[in-house]
């Protein structure tokens, strides 16, 4: 049976319903629910109207495909196409004003992430893969995406979003990364992705997350001709702990450290945390 893919106009459709839905309370005074009993998990009313704009115009043109969304739950996940959708991931930039987060719009076949892309209304920037290739487009036009060579991690740019996911042994594995880079930032969430694959960054280090937080960016760093796994080698598409780096070489620098690290404790490591300003 022949495969078609979906086009890049479907995601760039998605894309503008989303904004649509999103842009007019970014930088306004709107109300932030928590999630969580024990913890910050923001949502907003921005979150909640972006997945519904997606969820109406996939419903409405691919009816036999499943939706898995961050605010609106799950259908039809033992389908062949699945699209895994965060209408705004990094929702506490978002209701801080900052315009680091992303709509972020997967598609998965066969449970495999297969097409992605990451859209910015504010600034007018999307990034989007198939795996085979990446392209970008924004203020400056369109190009392709390719991922830098670098090959030491003594010279790369490093990203995570925060600690606070990590488990103390997951602490220790990064910091054991983290104080062998050359430079350190936080709290970029989809964003820090995207850089690594418009070769501006290196590798992104995160544990915690969920599916709908990395499955759109796995087509784009590949199709750049970056690598995205789990801390152990294995798929990404599931969350939980991730790296993403730009070359192959690095990647394979950055596992074996994490390996090396996670028989220490947060003590033995003797490391603070860059500052995150």
């Amino acid at each position: 049976m022949q495969i078609t893919a979906i086009s890049k106009s479907f995601f760039d459709r998605l894309a503008d319903a989303a904004a649509a839905a999103v842009m007019p309370h970014f930088r306004t005074e709107l109300a932030v629910e928590n999630k969580l009993q024990d913890a910050f998990d923001p949502v907003t009313v921005a979150d909640r109207a972006g997945e519904a704009a997606m969820r109406a115009l996939i419903e409405a043109t691919y009816p036999d495909h499943g939706i898995l969304g961050e605010e609106l739950g799950t259908t039809g996940l033992n389908r062949q196409h699945v699209w895994v959708l965060d209408p705004v991931d990094g929702t506490r930039s978002f209701i801080a004003g900052i315009p680091l987060w992303g709509t972020l719009i997967g598609l998965r076949r066969d449970g495999r992430p297969v097409q992605g892309m990451m859209a910015q209304p504010f600034t007018g920037e999307r990034f989007y893969g198939d795996g085979a290739a990446a392209v970008y487009s924004g203020p400056g036009g369109e190009r392709p995406l390719r991922t830098r060579r670098c090959a030491d991690l003594s010279a790369a740019t490093l990203f995570t979003t925060s600690l606070r996911p990590f488990s103390d042994s997951e602490r220790a594995a990064y910091l054991s990364v983290e104080q062998r880079a050359r430079l350190v930032r936080y709290s970029a969430d989809c964003y820090a992705y995207c850089m690594v694959a418009a070769g501006q960054a290196d590798v992104v280090v995160e544990a915690g997350l969920q599916p709908y937080d990395i499955t759109a960016l796995i087509p784009v760093i590949e199709g750049a001709g970056g690598v995205v796994t789990s801390w152990t080698g294995g798929s990404a598409a599931n969350g939980g702990q991730v790296v993403a780096s730009g070359d192959p070489r690095l990647h394979d620098e950055v596992l074996k450290q994490l390996a090396l690290g996670a028989s220490e404790t947060p003590e033995m490591s003797g490391f603070i945390p860059t500052s995150r300003g």
